[in-house]
């Protein structure tokens, strides 16, 4: 089971050396990296994040300040060449306090320390979602987690929609646009939403304003997708998460 992180902090050397710790650790999937703190605010309310690698000083508004603003905040490991903010990490509950600059055995050690409680913390829910079930009558043996479709609200309309003709999804300030091979549905669903209506094998997200089918695609070049004639540009944020799937997936 893999764990979604980002790593935040205003030093490009530092998320270059992050960024290729991770890929070297099978059970992290880095989604994006961000050179200050305020950047992370939208990416975390519309995407799943279990893990923020956070540098403590940062210009305008620091590490401890975005901990302090998130409500419900993801495991934290705090990045950072002073020593001086240790109680105060502890007392904000992150789960490790990592010196720069960080060897990898110390790197591995801090993330094989989230990743037990990720792993805890996920059967706890599970158990919980099937208690649930059993409660309501609705079994395990009910549930589809690869359902082939669903009904999306549209206007006035509910309307269903097969996952395997998405092409893919555009975001359009307030609402979201779907593309199928059939129609353009309108919704005012976020993207947050949508992924977790779909699998995150075959549905990947490539841009904030775009979320695309694999399978729909005609070719890459450069940081840019072809799906059928629209071209659809690869961001910086999620470039790595994206060819990572890609070459879990044997594409490249």
């Amino acid at each position: 089971m893999k764990m979604n992180c980002i790593a935040v902090d205003d030093e490009l050397l530092a998320l270059k050396k992050i960024q290729r710790f991770a890929e070297k650790i099978d059970y992290l999937n880095l989604l994006g990296t961000f050179d200050n703190a305020l950047a992370t605010f939208s990416f975390l309310r519309e995407n799943k994040v279990d893990l923020i690698f956070l540098d403590i000083q940062m210009d305008e508004f620091t590490g401890i300040q975005l901990l302090e603003t998130l409500k419900d905040p993801p495991y934290v490991i705090l990045t950072t060449a002073y020593d001086e903010y240790a109680l105060k990490a502890y007392e904000l509950d992150v789960v490790d306090y990592l010196l720069k600059p960080i060897p990898f055995e110390r790197f591995v050690k801090a993330v094989e320390k989230v990743y037990v409680r990720f792993l805890k913390d996920q059967n706890q829910q599970k158990q919980h979602q099937q208690q649930q079930q059993i409660s309501t009558g609705n079994t395990s043996d009910q549930q589809n987690d690869h359902a082939e479709f669903t009904f999306i609200k549209s206007g006035n309309k509910t309307v269903k929609v097969y996952f395997n003709k998405i092409l893919y999804i555009e975001g359009q300030r307030d609402y979201l646009q779907i593309h199928t091979e059939d129609s353009k549905i309108m919704t005012l669903l976020n993207f947050k939403k949508m992924q977790e209506l779909l699998d995150p094998q075959r549905f990947v997200r490539v841009h904030k304003s775009y979320l695309i089918s694999i399978d729909k695609i005609d070719y890459i070049e450069n940081n840019a997708i072809r799906i059928k004639d629209k071209l659809i540009p690869v961001s910086t944020t999620y470039k790595v998460a994206f060819f990572n799937l890609l070459n879990n997936k044997n594409f490249i």
